[in-house]
């Protein structure tokens, strides 16, 4: 991830964002489940790049390997 997502409690609440922006990773993954291409959320955030975009999917492949998984009713 290149320490590209940050926690930083006076961010965003705390929540991951892409590092030097207040863009929330939850944002993208919610981009990314709508059908945006990696190419449209760069052209909605141009500040970001192919390398965040990367880094983001990557971190919630992390995060979700880490935590237990609570399957809904």
């Amino acid at each position: 991830m290149d320490d590209r997502i940050v926690v930083d409690p006076n961010i965003c609440s705390g929540k991951p964002t892409v590092r030097g922006t207040r863009i929330m990773v939850k944002n993208i993954l919610g981009m990314v489940a709508g059908g945006y291409t990696m190419a449209r959320i760069v052209d909605a955030y141009p500040e970001l790049t192919n390398n965040d975009l990367t880094a983001v999917l990557a971190y919630v492949g992390q995060v979700i390997d880490e935590e237990k998984v609570v399957p809904r009713a």
